[in-house]
C-alpha cells in the first residue's frame, strides 16, 4: 500500500503531450482506479479489462467521455510491487512513456515508502493446462499448474534479419532486477508507418530500441536520421540502431513480459499458473486474459458442484431462514441451507407448480422466471453475508442488491425441479460490499449464473 503520493512528469508517447501524474494512496478495496482531471465531473476509470477500448502500439481504457492510454508500464510497476489500491490522477490521455520501462514509476513509488498489506483478492489457481490461440495475430497462450505467477516469452519474427528471443520471469519478485528496466521497442521498418499514423509524436531515441528489420540505403538512412534528430546512424552487431545499448541479449522479449505483466494487472488478482506466451502482443494480451477469466470460472463452477442428499439433515431450516431474511411469502426464495462454510452457501428452493408467478408466466407451460433464480441466489448470499456479520452479536441487518453482471440462462427450470443454489464469495466483506459469484443448478447441470453485488446495512 502505497504511504504518500507521488508525483511523476512526462510526455506521452504517441500524443507527444506534456503529463502530470500524480499516484494517490487509497483505502484497502477500492481498487486501482484513473482520474483525468483535464476533463470536468469525469468518471473514474477502473483499472478492468472489461473498460479496454484499443490496444494499438498499447492498452487504452475508457469509461464515457474519459480515457488514458498507454496504461500497462505503470500497471505493471504497481503489479509487481503488491499494490491494489490507488487513485491516479493525470491531466492529458496517455501515461507518460518516460524511458519506455516500468523502472521509473517502479523507482519513484518505492522511494515513496509502501506500507505492508495483505492482498484483498483472491488468485485464480489454474488446476488444469489451458491453451488460447489468437487466429487474427497468431499469438499463442499456454497455461500450466503452478503454486505461484510465472510469465514465459518466445519471439518469433518472419524477418531472418531478427532472431529468436525467449525470456522467462520465475517469480514476481524478480520483476525488478530482470524485467522492469526493459524499454519498449520498435522495428525500424515501421517507424514512418507511425509518423504518419499520427503517433510516437513523443517517441524518441531515449526511450525505445530500434530493432533494424531491412536493409538501409543511404537515401532511407538521411530521411530517418531527420526524423529522430539522430545523425549517421547505423545498425550494431545486435541489430538494433546505435541509438542505445542492450541492457539484456533478450530485452525485446524482457518487455514483452513487462507488457504481459501490465495487461495480466487488468484481471484485478493474481494468477497462479505459469504462462507461456507465444508472439504476445496487447490485442492478444487481452483476448487472453477474458477467455482465461471465463475457462477459470466454467472449471470452478464444474470442480466445485454441489452434491444435495435430501436424507442428511438440513443446516439452516425455514425458522432459521426467516430470523435472517426479511422475505415472507410469497417472496421467500430459499427454502433450506444445506452447506455454510466461511465463504460458500448451498441452499435449496423446491419448485412447485403451487408457486404464485406460475398463474401468469407461460400458463399452460410453465417456467421458473430467470430473474427470480437471481433474486434466489441473492437471497442465499444474503444468508451467508447475515451470518458472517452477525458472528454471534445478536444486530439485525439486512442485504440490498447493488448490480448483477455476467448473467446468464442456460436451461429452463421448471415444476417439479429442485433448485440448488451455490453462492461464493469472490472477496472478502469489506465496508459492508459483498462481492458474490451465483450458480443454480438442477441436479449437476448449470441452469443459470452470475456476478452478484450487494450491500449490508443494519437495519433501522
Amino acid at each position: 500500500m502505497l504511504s504518500q503520493p507521488i508525483c511523476i512528469k512526462g510526455v506521452g508517447l504517441h500524443t507527444g503531450q506534456e503529463v502530470t501524474l500524480h499516484i494517490l494512496p487509497a483505502e484497502e478495496g477500492f481498487g486501482i482506479k484513473f482520474r483525468r482531471t483535464d476533463i470536468k465531473d469525469a468518471e473514474l476509470i477502473s483499472a478492468d479489462v472489461n473498460h479496454v477500448v484499443t490496444t494499438k502500439r498499447g492498452t487504452t481504457l475508457k469509461v464515457n467521455n474519459a480515457s488514458v492510454a498507454t496504461v500497462e508500464h505503470l500497471l505493471s510497476a504497481l503489479f509487481s510491487l503488491g499494490i491494489e489500491d490507488a487513485l491516479i490522477e493525470l491531466d492529458g490521455g496517455e501515461i507518460p512513456i518516460l524511458d519506455g520501462s516500468a523502472k521509473p514509476f517502479l523507482d519513484a513509488i518505492e522511494k515513496s515508502g509502501l506500507l505492508e498489506s495483505e492482498s484483498n483478492k483472491d488468485p485464480l489457481v489454474f488446476e488444469r493446462p489451458f491453451t488460447y490461440l489468437d487466429e487474427e495475430t497468431g499469438s499463442e497462450y499456454f497455461v500450466t499448474p503452478s503454486d505461484k505467477m510465472q510469465l514465459a516469452c518466445i519471439l518469433e519474427f518472419e524477418n531472418p534479419l531478427v532472431p529468436s528471443q525467449y525470456a522467462e520471469l520465475e517469480d514476481i519478485s524478480h520483476f525488478k532486477d530482470q524485467i522492469a528496466p526493459c524499454r519498449t521497442f520498435v522495428f525500424l521498418s515501421d517507424i514512418e508507418n507511425l509518423f504518419d499514423q499520427g503517433l510516437i509524436k513523443g517517441g524518441s531515441i531515449d526511450n525505445a530500441i530500434v530493432i533494424v528489420d531491412n536493409e538501409m540505403s543511404e537515401e532511407k538512412k538521411a530521411s530517418l536520421s531527420i526524423k529522430i534528430n539522430k545523425p549517421n546512424i547505423r545498425a550494431t552487431k545486435q541489430g538494433i540502431l546505435n541509438t542505445v545499448d542492450l541492457q539484456f541479449n533478450n530485452e525485446p522479449a524482457r518487455h514483452k513480459i513487462l507488457d504481459m505483466v501490465g495487461d495480466f494487472s487488468l484481471l484485478g488478482r493474481t494468477i497462479k499458473g505459469k504462462i507461456i506466451a507465444k508472439r504476445p502482443g496487447h490485442t492478444s494480451n487481452v483476448k487472453f486474459i477474458k477467455a482465461l477469466k471465463s475457462f477459470y470460472q466454467e472449471t470452478r463452477k464444474t470442480r466445485g458442484i454441489p452434491k444435495y442428499d435430501h436424507t442428511v439433515p438440513t443446516f439452516m431450516d425455514m425458522e432459521k431462514i426467516q430470523s435472517l431474511l426479511p422475505h415472507r411469502y410469497p417472496f421467500l426464495m430459499v427454502d433450506k441451507v444445506v452447506e455454510l462454510k466461511d465463504n460458500l452457501i448451498v441452499a435449496i428452493k423446491n419448485v412447485t407448480i403451487n408457486e404464485s408467478f406460475f398463474l401468469g408466466h407461460f400458463p399452460g407451460n410453465p417456467v421458473f422466471p430467470g430473474v427470480l433464480q437471481m433474486e434466489a441466489m441473492a437471497q442465499a448470499g444474503g444468508i451467508l453475508a447475515l451470518t458472517i456479520m452477525d458472528q454471534g452479536r445478536g444486530e439485525k441487518w439486512d442485504t440490498y442488491f447493488l448490480k448483477m453482471e455476467n448473467v446468464k440462462f442456460k436451461s429452463k427450470v421448471v415444476p417439479g425441479d429442485t433448485l440448488i443454489l451455490k453462492l461464493e464469495l469472490l472477496e472478502p466483506i469489506r465496508r459492508g460490499i459483498v462481492h458474490m459469484q451465483g450458480t443454480a443448478y438442477v441436479g449437476t447441470k448449470v441452469v443459470s449464473e452470475g456476478e452478484l453485488t450487494a450491500q449490508i446495512l443494519k437495519r433501522q
